[in-house]
């Protein structure tokens, strides 16, 4: 009887542990027979990919960040070529090593077949409905792609949601330990600012006014998620009650900006930052009146938007100190900017160089 009862502890013992197994390969992805792995994407798609992904290009800038901040050996390709000026924060084994395969994104139309010559074995598309992207699109380019696996990732450009995306890529290609580096680092910032911003009452909230384009006459209303690190920080977007979550840029007259009079301006475009104290039609404007003007930091991705996604995660901290910089007194932004390049973009930065990078944006050295 004891014999018979070892063995069927045994048994159930040696069930218990296949389950296990089971459950793990199962979930995510599985092995099939062919060597590959079965996953659920995250828009709940059903999809055969390689059982080691190493060579992955993605149909967008925000995809493309996050797949080189986690996994740059890995990126088969970039959707636009780098600048002399980024290719500054590019470590040298990176700077020749990807083609420009285009994509699907602004005002760009993507070519199949260039992204099929740079050789990848799996395609990541961001669905994104505020940019026209949905599910119908990935069905579309993976039926023009197809036997090449195309991957949808959701939450892609919402700094506050990404965390999600971040670790379903860092599992996709085996970076888990890069992916969750980012994720506490973004945890870190939001957590900061928003407890700092929830205490700041709506009377007391700078207004801000973010200049699109060289003539700084476009902007976004702040239900866009170009937008979106003014009102995280405790900021109020001027354009906030001129059309409520509008994805699209909004064209303005400089007559509205002087209504809205903001005291802060952040732009993404160097041309109109280094004119706009010089020039005549914005003279008026308090922000430049009182020398609070800035620039997004540029390089190697921008860190406002341009696009937003997870290039825009050190931008937390940067936006916070632009707008309150007494209210954000306890952060670094020299020691952040050297722990996002040197974990992220892979690039050691000097004290000098993050110091340059932060007061060329127009932060004084006091506020570092």
């Amino acid at each position: 009887m004891e014999k018979k009862t070892k063995i069927i502890l045994v048994v159930l013992l040696a069930l218990v542990i296949c389950g296990v197994a089971i459950s793990i390969f199962s979930s995510p992805s599985s092995m099939n027979s062919s060597g590959n792995q079965t996953i659920t994407d995250m828009a709940n798609r059903t999809v055969n990919i390689p059982s080691d992904v190493n060579r992955v290009v993605a149909t967008s800038p925000p995809m493309t960040t996050i797949m080189y901040m986690l996994a740059p050996d890995k990126l088969a390709g970039v959707n636009f070529q780098w600048t002399d000026e980024e290719l500054k924060y590019v470590p040298d084994q990176y700077k020749e090593k990807f083609p420009v395969v285009g994509g699907w994104f602004g005002s760009q139309d993507g070519n199949y077949e260039e992204f099929i010559a740079s050789e990848p074995n799996l395609v990541v598309e961001g669905i994104d409905e505020g940019m026209g992207v949905d599910l119908s699109t990935v069905e579309e380019r993976q039926e023009k792609f197809g036997s090449l696996p195309v991957v949808a990732v959701t939450d892609n450009t919402n700094v506050t949601k990404i965390d999600n995306t971040i670790e379903f890529l860092g599992k996709l290609l085996d970076a888990e330990d890069k992916a969750n580096q980012l994720i506490d680092f973004n945890d870190k910032y939001l957590a900061e600012v928003q407890s700092t911003a929830s205490s700041i009452p709506e009377s007391k909230r700078k207004s801000v006014y973010y200049a699109s384009g060289e003539d700084g006459l476009s902007t976004y209303a702040s239900g866009a998620s170009h937008g979106q690190l003014i009102s995280l920080v405790g900021g109020k977007n001027v354009a906030d009650t001129e059309i409520q979550g509008s994805g699209s840029e909004l064209t303005v007259s400089i007559e509205q900006v002087m209504k809205w009079n903001p005291d802060v301006i952040i732009a993404t475009d160097e041309d109109f930052y280094g004119n706009v104290y010089s020039d005549s039609k914005w003279a008026s404007v308090k922000a430049v009146k009182n020398h609070q003007v800035y620039l997004s930091p540029q390089s190697p991705f921008k860190w406002f938007d341009r696009p937003p996604g997870a290039n825009i995660i050190i931008g937390v901290p940067w936006t916070a100190k632009v707008i309150y910089p007494d209210k954000y007194s306890n952060i670094n932004m020299v020691d952040a900017t050297k722990e996002f390049y040197s974990n992220f973009y892979h690039y050691d930065l000097s004290d000098d160089e993050a110091k340059d990078i932060l007061t060329s944006s127009g932060l004084n050295e006091s506020d570092l």
